[in-house]
């Protein structure tokens, strides 16, 4: 599972941009909180990566 280095921000529709990062050794899971920043706003939003069943 890869999270997606861009998503569209609720709050204002800009593009918040993808914080977290993950090491080649412990790559991201199902449960790993991802952080985002909208580049426009400054909303942050921490989103849940879910399990392969969507």
């Amino acid at each position: 599972m890869t999270p997606e280095p861009t998503i569209t921000c609720v709050d204002c529709g800009g593009t918040a941009h993808l914080l977290t990062t993950w090491s080649d050794e412990d790559p991201p899971r199902p449960g790993d909180l991802a952080v985002y920043r909208c580049s426009d706003c400054w909303d942050r939003w921490d989103l849940l990566l879910p399990d392969a069943g969507g």
